[in-house]
């Protein structure tokens, strides 16, 4: 029997006037479009205030992984995963390292990609192009990925079991399974299509700005209403302390090494996200910019910090799960049985799941129009299109995108657990990883030279790609030192910079 969430009109129509919201934000988007250019389509224009910001960078930054994926590895780990709060707050860290100098390059210069400006820094096509094949390949890796969990987040909420800890794999609930995957999948990618396709950035930041708030009021609603539900994180720690005491134990030196080397992957990595990078440019001051970062800063204590909490807890409870990753529904479907008001709540958390899935894919697929418009068919096919024909154009290769990715995720349905997607969802951040010197040490490093930063970054990711993928080859380097393959990608790829600077110096006094 399929135990599917017992969704009746009214929440129905709560969740279905949540969607015809952000179609309402576009068509405004639209309405307030001044000119046709791709200043105004990516970037709002002259930017946007402090407020939208800080939303836009909370609804982006924090996914449907935080929600699935950061309370699964809370149930697996316990506070193992306490990291997740260091790393998500080490973005911001690393933010600072950079984001206001290059906002005040990008305002004076008219950026709209993130390789302008790297154009501008250095002057070299074979190192912005790079950038760019590594930044739209990321950022490609990460749609698909924002895709395959919205068809996976209504497949599991609609037909999950809890009685069974997983989805039943009869025929009957297994085709009903996979219609409601395509079904999340097609009904989502659509409405985000069309919203952002009428309005651009500033339907992708107004929409942001609504899906952070209901967001950010799902963390509190799903940390509220579980330790009423089932107890405090002390009541947590007190069983696990009985039945998992490994769940509460600090990490071993070893593991002190992969804390660090998480830190290190995901804060320069989300920092150096392409939407990331194109949300400063769109900061309408530096000093909207500094109040949203210094805001920024606390908001992993109100999500990361919450998704552990809720993890462990639920760790506590001892649910019988296929996968750590359906805590998050088995907790859900819990609460909707107790009460109406735990109804009412759910209703606003499946509204939030959906946010937080919505905000991060349509920031990327934003960008990556952006970066295929402008850096690759006006630098290399039609140097002489105007702004107008290229906005244009970046409109119609997001439909080509998403219509790319979305076949694409719902051709993986029934490999979307296979080992080689998840390599490639992880991956992006060890590519990533090595754009570092190329924005944040050129931006202080005046006479850092472009065939340092090329040669570097080629480097690096021959490390980081050829000991990753080494993985499927048995050779697992990250579980032998504990250090992710991007990190030691980096490291070779500063050898190589550095390394490359001084050599050249040296070779020019003689």
């Amino acid at each position: 029997m399929i135990a599917a969430l017992p969704f009746g009109p009214g929440a129905l129509a709560f969740i279905g006037l949540y969607l015809l919201s952000l179609l309402y934000l576009g068509w405004r988007g639209r309405k307030a479009q001044q000119e046709n250019t791709l200043k105004d389509f990516y970037l709002a224009g002259s930017g946007i205030g402090f407020t939208v910001l800080v939303f836009t960078l909370y609804a982006t930054q924090y996914s449907g992984n935080t929600l699935f994926g950061f309370t699964g590895n809370a149930h697996k780990l316990g506070f193992g995963w306490l990291v997740s709060v260091h790393f998500m707050t080490a973005i911001i860290v690393f933010y600072l390292l950079f984001a206001p100098w290059l906002h005040r390059l990008a305002k004076k210069h008219n950026f709209i990609t993130p390789t302008d400006f790297l154009t501008h820094r250095f002057n070299s096509t074979p190192l912005s192009t790079l950038a760019s094949v590594v930044m739209i390949g990321a950022a490609a890796n990460y749609l698909l990925a924002q895709l395959i969990a919205m068809g996976t987040a209504v497949e599991v909420l609609l037909v999950f079991d809890v009685t069974q800890g997983a989805i039943p794999n009869d025929a009957d609930t297994q085709r009903t399974a996979h219609m409601a995957f395509v079904t999340g999948v097609i009904l989502l990618t659509l409405i985000m299509l069309a919203y952002e396709t009428l309005g651009g950035f500033r339907a992708v930041a107004w929409t942001d700005a609504i899906q952070g708030v209901i967001l950010m009021i799902g963390f509190l609603i799903l940390l509220g209403i579980v330790v009423y539900k089932l107890g405090s994180p002390g009541d947590a720690v007190a069983k696990l302390s009985d039945i998992n005491a490994k769940l509460i134990q600090p990490p071993d030196a070893k593991g002190a090494w992969t804390w660090l080397s998480w830190i290190l992957v995901v804060g320069i990595g989300g920092a150096l996200y392409p939407q990331a990078i194109q949300r400063i440019y769109a900061a309408n001051s530096s000093n909207t910019l500094r109040k949203s970062l210094a805001v920024m800063a606390f908001m992993p204590l109100l999500t990361t910090l919450f998704a552990l909490l809720v993890g462990i807890i639920g760790a506590s409870q001892q649910y019988d799960l296929a996968k750590d990753t359906y805590i998050l529904p088995a907790i859900m479907r819990n609460i909707m049985a107790d009460s109406v008001a735990g109804y009412c709540l759910v209703v606003v958390l499946v509204a939030a799941i959906m946010a937080a899935l919505m905000s991060t894919a349509d920031s990327v697929l934003l960008i990556i129009s952006a970066m295929i418009t402008k850096d690759m068919y006006a630098r290399f096919i039609n140097s002489g299109a105007t702004e107008a024909q290229l906005t244009r154009l970046g409109k119609w290769v997001s439909l080509a995108v998403v219509v790319l990715m979305a076949s694409l995720a719902v051709s993986l349905y029934h490999f979307r657990d296979n080992n080689i997607l998840i390599t490639l969802m992880k991956l992006k951040f060890e590519m990533l990883l090595q754009l570092a010197p190329g924005f944040i040490l050129a931006l202080h490093w005046k006479k850092l030279p472009a065939r340092a930063v090329f040669a570097g970054m080629i480097i690096g990711l021959l490390v980081a790609v050829g000991l990753y993928l080494g993985r499927l080859a048995e050779f697992n380097f990250y579980k032998q030192t504990g250090i992710h393959e991007g990190v030691w990608g980096l490291l070779a790829n500063l050898i190589v910079v550095i390394g490359y600077y001084f050599l050249k110096n040296r070779h020019e006094e003689h």
